[in-house]
């Protein structure tokens, strides 16, 4: 009977201790779920970020594409015959024509992430390809260069502020 009793006073002695355990483990369950969410977080944060800069360079490219084509377009438009006006001619104007709108397009979704000034910039590229266009399909000037000269400026601004944009975004 007294070893009975031992027993039952150790129980009793070693209840608080359990409960301490008990609320340490489940502390440290809660620390390691809360450990686990930030960590998931910034997790979340940076492929978003990551997401967002590719994204971001995917159109640079693309405007990039889109603006050489319409260098490519008006220079076929340039290169033929005067008063050779054929299916391919209005063919020319067509691709042309959808490749500054191209321009306009990609230059409008990266203006969006940008701010006034460099929303400005864009359009005004765009306006001066339209420009470029009528021209070359009017026959004015034939020399590319000539024609191109403010276009190849404006141009020049909107890819040093892809480049920049790309290199300061974080990964």
């Amino acid at each position: 009977m007294g070893r009975m009793a031992m027993s039952a006073g150790s129980t009793r002695d070693r209840s608080p201790l359990l409960a301490v355990l008990s609320i340490g483990l489940a502390m440290i369950t809660v620390s390691a779920a809360v450990y686990q969410n930030y960590i998931y977080t910034r997790l979340l944060d940076t492929i978003q970020r990551n997401v967002s800069r590719t994204e971001y360079s995917r159109a640079c490219r693309d405007v990039i594409e889109a603006y050489f084509q319409v260098k490519l377009r008006v220079g076929m438009m340039l290169a033929e015959r005067p008063g050779a006006a054929g299916a391919s001619s209005g063919m020319l104007d067509i691709e042309a024509a959808n490749a500054v709108s191209r321009v306009g397009a990609y230059g409008t979704y990266l203006a969006n992430y940008r701010d006034d000034d460099v929303r400005y910039q864009y359009t005004q590229l765009t306006l001066e390809l339209q420009r470029i266009v009528l021209a070359a399909r009017a026959g004015g000037e034939r020399d590319l260069d000539k024609l191109f000269a403010k276009a190849d400026e404006l141009f020049a601004r909107m890819n040093d502020d892809c480049v920049r944009t790309a290199k300061a975004a974080p990964l």
